[in-house]
């Protein structure tokens, strides 16, 4: 691409550095050598988190971000121009940063060169298979990978500016301010933009740089009526069971195969996640209908159609990107009765949670018990977790010991 708007893209990127009055986002690492790869949906903290860490290096000069329509002619031989120029406009360094890299094809081969030089690397992109791909084939055992969500309720509170110390949690005044900001949560979600603004065409204008940028651009896709149909019913029926048969008749497709591929295109920008029902066999993990959920409720709020009745549901969905941000590993039951999730850590089923709104009446109580038994006893387990809105108790059945819990503590692990 022309050299001097690389210089001036460059120079007006350094004016990107992170402000200490945004709240910082955060993900525990320990890097020397490896390259550190950011990934998640646009919007998310990514770049701030980015400049978070240029800020903490003596080297921050390296940065460029490739989000950017200056750079659509950016092609891989730029990069040794690139370097070229960060060397004569700021002194040799070897800490890097690449915002949004995976817009440019071939990058990796430029930055497993750094890296074999002796450079440090930071990288973020918003596309999960492109990264695993390209980082699996040429950069394998030299990075670790992070992935960054919007604001957990933790952060939330933390940029509402709200203790929530569980001394304070304990108090009448500190226990209501808490749920009052858990309501809020649940209704409007994380993304650190949206707010600051409350402006819902934010919100929409994200969805649509996703579906139209990086699923039917990236993907030379032109069916766009099924794509905006096939999200608005998964947003409008999250957490329910849904086979690609289903949705196929849903949208009307023919091919079953062209709904997999437009989820896994969506799943590549990491808008929403299928799980599957656990299974020793992988065949029939593959086989079997998909729970969806998405990665921050108040974007499916947006993108879909619900009411009051849809709030277990959504709570469903909200405590699953946890259990994801948590880094689990996580499936669904469903042998003689359903269990909401069950977690496996190496080849082992180690928890099981169901998640309701209310178990405030017996029938709904006593499903969502035989549900969580049901899993418990498949997987060997003593203990279990039914999370709800508000209500809290503890179950000795036999041998099994059940807590209710509010969704709330547990995710400030009070």
């Amino acid at each position: 691409m022309d050299k001097e708007k690389l210089i001036q893209v460059i120079a007006d990127q350094q004016d990107l550095r992170f402000k200490p009055s945004d709240l910082p986002r955060q993900l525990e690492f320990s890097a020397d050598r490896e390259i550190v790869v950011i990934s998640g949906i646009r919007r998310c903290g990514k770049s701030t988190l980015l400049h978070e860490i240029r800020n903490k290096n003596t080297e921050y000069s390296y940065y460029l971000n490739f989000d950017d329509e200056r750079l659509l002619d950016f092609k891989v031989d730029d990069f040794q121009v690139l370097y070229e120029l960060f060397i004569e406009l700021y002194g040799k360094q070897s800490t890097f940063y690449f915002d949004e890299i995976q817009n440019v094809i071939g990058w990796e081969r430029f930055v497993r060169r750094l890296y074999d030089y002796g450079n440090k690397i930071y990288i973020t992109g918003s596309n999960a298979s492109m990264l695993s791909k390209e980082l699996g084939t040429h950069l394998t055992g030299r990075y670790i990978p992070l992935e960054l969500f919007p604001f957990s309720f933790e952060e939330y509170l933390q940029f509402k500016k709200v203790n929530y110390s569980q001394q304070y949690s304990r108090s009448t005044e500190g226990k209501s301010i808490i749920k009052a900001n858990f309501n809020n949560y649940f209704s409007e979600g994380g993304f650190p933009a949206y707010l600051k603004s409350s402006n819902k065409q934010y919100l929409k204008s994200l969805y649509e740089s996703i579906l139209y940028r990086d699923v039917m651009v990236r993907n030379g896709l032109t069916r766009e009526k099924e794509l905006v149909e096939l999200v608005y019913f998964l947003a409008s029926n999250v957490s329910k069971l849904a086979s690609y048969n289903s949705l196929a008749k849903v949208i009307g497709v023919k091919n079953a195969t062209t709904v997999s591929n437009y989820l896994n295109y969506l799943q590549n920008t990491y808008l929403l996640f299928l799980v599957n029902k656990y299974d020793t066999s992988l065949k029939k993990q593959i086989q079997n209908p998909k729970k969806i959920y998405f990665i921050d409720i108040g974007l499916a709020k947006e993108l879909g159609f619900h009411h009051s009745a849809d709030n277990g549901r959504l709570l469903e969905n909200l405590v699953f990107i946890e259990l994801k941000r948590r880094r689990k590993d996580v499936y669904y039951h469903n042998q003689n009765k359903e269990c909401d999730f069950v977690i496996k850590e190496k080849t082992k089923i180690t928890e099981a949670i169901q998640v309701s709104w209310s178990v405030y009446e017996d029938i709904t109580k006593q499903r969502e018990i035989e549900g969580l038994v049901d899993a418990m006893q498949s997987y060997g387990l003593r203990e279990g977790l039914i999370l709800t809105n508000s209500e809290e108790d503890t179950i000795v059945l036999n041998e099994f010991n059940i807590r209710i819990r509010p969704v709330w503590k547990w995710l400030l692990d009070l």
